[in-house]
């Protein structure tokens, strides 16, 4: 789990209290609950984030300053991670901010690499609300035409099934993922997840949303 102290848009998002614990530990508690890991693993540079990470059971990663930025990729932190964990051969990345993720979820995707060997990736993903392709761009003068005239007048029918990254998980195999040092490889399968197990947490509004959801009382936060 990716948990750097150094937010910018929503500062010590990862270990703000979220109805009555860290953030953090919503995906700590679902990694165990899932009894799918030998370990569970925080990687950060904070030493508030460490010790929350402790506190719920997982074990700390001291994440090097050099990938401790803005512009770190998660690739680039789970590359290190896998360096102090040189046995395992299949991990999973969880995103701290992934507080309504359920553990069933993450078995199900963990079922999907396990059933398909060729496989090396599964990500979980979203589907879109509205077709991507029915995109609309503006020009200088504010008129809109299509994104991608070719799909204009194709029956959603008839349109591609496209899903996207939600931020929620990525399964990966240790090999593979050490020559791609990307989760984008060319065998990456999609686990699509439950809406409602979706939180992407950057800004306030994003937590006082999931707060909520959390809480069960629609406005407890304003």
């Amino acid at each position: 789990m990716p948990a750097r102290g150094g937010s910018k848009r929503l500062p010590r998002k990862n270990i703000l209290d979220l109805a009555g614990k860290p953030m953090l530990a919503y995906a700590i508690e679902t990694a165990h609950a899932s009894r799918l890991f030998d370990q569970v693993c925080v990687s950060t540079e904070d030493a508030d984030i460490a010790r929350v990470a402790r506190e719920f059971g997982a074990t700390v990663i001291e994440r090097p300053d050099s990938i401790a930025g803005d512009r770190s990729t998660v690739a680039q932190v789970c590359l290190h991670a896998l360096e102090a964990l040189p046995s395992i051969d299949v991990f999973c990345c969880i995103y701290a901010t992934a507080v309504l993720l359920k553990p069933e979820t993450l078995q199900a995707a963990h079922a999907l690499l396990d059933a398909e060997p060729r496989a090396d990736y599964v990500m979980g993903v979203s589907r879109y609300e509205h077709p991507p392709v029915q995109a609309l761009k503006a020009d200088a003068a504010g008129y809109l035409t299509y994104m991608w005239p070719e799909w204009k007048g194709v029956q959603s029918q008839f349109q591609p099934d496209l899903v996207v990254s939600n931020g929620t998980f990525y399964w990966g195999r240790r090999q593979t993922f050490l020559v791609d040092r990307t989760f984008y490889g060319a065998r990456l399968r999609g686990a699509v997840v439950p809406e409602d197990q979706v939180s992407d947490i950057d800004t306030e509004a994003d937590f006082k949303k999931v707060f909520n959801l959390i809480s069960g009382v629609k406005g407890i936060l304003k």
